[in-house]
């Protein structure tokens, strides 16, 4: 049974058995959750739900991360996992297109503040439910995400459910139960890329997870076989999938390990191609450029192909703005993905002039660009890997230089060296409300 030993695989993996790099990688998409998160908290996004919430709650628990309030814990995990997905900036397991952290580190957050749970079990809680997500990504991908799942919420869920039975302290037949639960929740479809409801999935998977552990741990019962059972999650959410990869060279592998950080405020398609812009504005002025000439997976294309944005949001799937961008401004960070940016006529009169074309010979973290002037001259720039991803991943340096402008209009410069000093050891912290306080 599927289910039955992962159950026992998570159970009986302590922290003392986490190895040490793994243990850092987490401090480090802790961190790189809190600044996401923390970097949208006053959009719109977050202000309808916060309204929402306050109609269906009283109960004051949990801190929503960057603003001075408290909600219950089932609407903080919602709104702080909404939070951290809105400027598409977090994490990515690059294999399956996954976002580890928004469905699981709200849960653990939530949890961790209301029980003033120690922060090593905090570490170990989010490690494990980031690894049951991904491992189940790894056995559905790419055939749950073809046929049109969003599949950070619809495997985020169990990611959220077992990181919230570790902290309730599960036995096995209540974690088997957590796991059903979540599964019967699983949900998400990519056709709302592009509007409030894509952030709302992660949120939402976080907060399914939460509510699936807390009635587990109640006695409500669900399947025990909720993954491989016939009529269970992957065969009904996945046509072709394979669910070995669930259990395979557990404690040996962690795909906690393969999960990147973003340094654009975009999807992972669309870095290479601001990596290339970005350098090749070192050869040309805006007024000298004739063409730039983009050549990419045809993946790029179906996800990116957006000509005439007319939101900020709608700019986050074009890569004609976002290259645009990139040259304009040598960043893409979420102040190039505001509206008066998609308006600007300096961005619209040069995105008119980047050319993407769809090159099957071309992998999907590569880009050849080639810059045309008016002058007759050209220039080449190549991007094998780009920033961010595993051949090429952000150092602390700028991990932390990120958390920084994405917090310094909620949070001052000391409180938010405290929270980096503070995540970079989390684990040595004798509890997380050193943490909370200075959020």
């Amino acid at each position: 049974m599927v289910t039955e030993r992962l159950v026992q695989n998570i159970v009986n993996t302590s922290y003392e058995e986490l190895p040490q790099r793994v243990l850092q990688h987490a401090k480090k998409s802790l961190l790189n959750w809190i600044g996401v998160t923390i970097g949208a908290i006053n959009h719109e996004t977050v202000d309808i739900l916060m309204d929402i919430t306050d109609e269906l709650s009283k109960e004051r628990q949990v801190t929503i991360l960057g603003r001075n309030l408290k909600k219950d814990v089932l609407s903080a995990a919602l709104i702080n996992g909404t939070s951290s997905h809105i400027f598409d900036f977090d994490d990515t397991h690059l294999e399956t297109i996954h976002h580890p952290s928004s469905p699981v580190a709200p849960v653990v957050f939530a949890l961790g503040e209301k029980y003033d749970i120690p922060t090593k079990d905090l570490l170990r809680a989010f490690i494990l439910g980031c690894e049951v997500e991904l491992r189940i990504s790894n056995a559905v991908y790419p055939s749950h995400y073809q046929v049109g799942y969003h599949i950070t919420s619809s495997v985020g869920v169990f990611g959220a459910a077992v990181a919230a039975g570790i902290l309730l302290k599960l036995n096995d037949e209540q974690m088997a139960m957590a796991l059903g639960l979540a599964g019967t929740q699983s949900f998400g479809l990519r056709e709302m890329f592009g509007t409030m409801t894509k952030p709302f999935h992660p949120g939402k998977a976080a907060q399914n997870g939460l509510l699936s552990a807390l009635l587990a741990e109640k006695g409500f019962t669900s399947s025990k076989q909720v993954l491989e059972a016939k009529r269970g999650f992957a065969n009904v959410y996945s046509p072709s999938h394979d669910l070995d990869k669930v259990l395979v060279n557990w404690g040996e592998v962690w795909e906690l390990e393969k999960n990147a950080f973003k340094p654009y405020a975009c999807g992972i398609v669309l870095h290479p191609a601001i990596d290339a812009c970005i350098s090749l504005r070192e050869f040309a002025a805006p007024e000298e450029v004739k063409e730039i000439a983009l050549k990419v997976h045809p993946y790029v294309l179906e996800l990116t192909a957006k000509q005439t944005p007319k939101t900020g949001l709608e700019g986050k799937f074009s890569i004609y703005h976002t290259g645009a961008i990139a040259f304009l401004e040598k960043d893409a960070s979420e102040d190039q993905y505001q509206d008066e940016k998609v308006h600007d006529p300096k961005t619209i009169a040069l995105r008119e002039k980047i050319n993407p074309l769809a090159d099957e010979q071309m992998a999907k973290d590569r880009v050849l660009a080639t810059l045309e002037k008016y002058d007759g001259g050209t220039h080449n720039v190549y991007i094998e890997h780009a920033t961010g991803s595993l051949e090429n991943p952000m150092t602390q340096h700028m991990l932390n230089e990120k958390f920084t402008k994405l917090c310094k209009k909620t949070l001052n410069e000391e409180q938010i060296e405290q929270v980096i000093e503070k995540m970079n050891r989390f684990d040595e912290l004798d509890s997380i409300q050193r943490v909370i306080e200075c959020l």
